[in-house]
């Protein structure tokens, strides 16, 4: 018996689709797709998950005190005169930063070896590299879905069956977070 689905693609072919469709069910929380790609993402997702519960306390909170430059309200950064030279006024702040312990750092890294980066561009500025952000799905694992999935033990994923597709009458599902 075999421990995966060919799904007619080489071995790269395969790897990238079901990357693809992890990314997409992570970011939306839910993503159309024929039976037997819904099954084989069903196990990709749920092993990131269980990995992002198991992990998601596992960090210490650190304050960290840095120098910034006081800027107006323009953006531009403050002079001062210091024994007759004018130079940028600087102020220390003060910031709590949640720092990854080891397993979780090491869970972090083999959650981004599957997921591929994901970049949300607004609807007014298509186009436009300004406005662009760069969504950080891993911390949307540890932040938003473990805390969700926290009391169960697995079955964080669900497989709705919405009918054959037109073309080829392939089995369509929808594939969704629980």
């Amino acid at each position: 018996m075999a421990k995966y689905r060919k799904l007619s693609r080489t071995s790269s072919q395969r790897k990238a689709m079901l990357r693809g469709l992890t990314t997409a069910l992570i970011e939306n929380g839910k993503v159309v797709t024929t039976e037997a790609r819904a099954k084989e993402v069903r196990k990709e997702a749920e092993k990131l998950i269980a990995l992002a519960v198991r992990e998601k306390d596992n960090f210490e909170e650190v304050t960290v005190e840095s120098k910034v430059y006081v800027k107006d309200k323009d953006g531009k950064r403050v002079k001062e005169v210091v024994d007759g030279k004018k130079v940028d006024k600087i102020e220390t702040v003060s910031k709590t930063i949640k720092k990854d312990l080891p397993s979780r750092l090491h869970a972090r890294r083999q959650i981004n070896k599957v997921l591929y980066k994901v970049t949300n561009v607004p609807t007014d500025a298509a186009g436009k590299k300004k406005n662009t952000k760069t969504i950080d799905l891993t911390q949307k694992l540890f932040d938003e879905v473990a805390p969700k999935y926290e009391g169960r033990n697995g079955g964080y994923t669900r497989i709705v069956k919405i009918g054959q597709r037109k073309g080829d009458a392939a089995m369509e599902v929808l594939l969704e977070l629980v």
